[in-house]
């Protein structure tokens, strides 16, 4: 598959995955939030297992990085997906912590626009928030209000940042 499609294809993932993340959060029923869950989590693993390649094949390790340690971050939160907050917390604060790290990677470098990177430096920052205080033992799950919930739109506004670089690459 040729970069443009890989491209078109990461983008695709990351808009799915956004959308159902955010979805999910306003989901009726637990059934209906562990679907949307479901499906964006598998959504994003497949984008970020693509970002991983895509920057890789340009040079750019660091961003690579990046993006294998987030999709191995949202690997572990799709594994809450379908079981109870409160039993997912723990998991769910293991993975938000490689999501926080994960955007760190790929923020830091110059790989994308600084907005951008501001965005995903801040998603970083709340969401090392919100799993440290799991870490420490509060009682916070993915719900959990003002963190993680108001974190989400932090993270998606990065996603289409991400979305916006990878449709208008050359």
């Amino acid at each position: 598959m040729d970069q443009k499609h890989l491209r078109l294809l990461a983008a695709l993932g990351l808009g799915v995955g956004g959308a159902l993340g955010m979805a999910g959060s306003f989901a009726p029923t637990d059934a209906l939030r562990g679907l949307a869950w479901g499906i964006d989590g598998v959504s994003l693993v497949i984008a970020s297992a693509i970002l991983v390649i895509i920057q890789f094949r340009n040079g750019r390790d660091l961003l690579a990085a990046g993006f294998l340690v987030f999709a191995i971050g949202q690997g572990l939160v799709l594994s809450t997906a379908a079981v109870s907050l409160a039993v997912a917390a723990p998991t769910f604060g293991a993975g938000v912590g490689l999501w926080a790290a994960g955007l760190a990677l790929v923020s830091a470098p110059n790989g994308y626009p600084v907005i951008v990177r501001l965005l995903g430096i801040t998603a970083s920052f709340l969401l090392a928030i919100v799993s440290v205080q799991i870490f420490i033992g509060a009682e916070i799950d993915a719900m959990s209000s003002p963190l993680p919930f108001f974190a989400y739109p932090v993270l998606v506004a990065t996603m289409i940042g991400w979305i916006w670089s990878l449709l208008w690459a050359k």
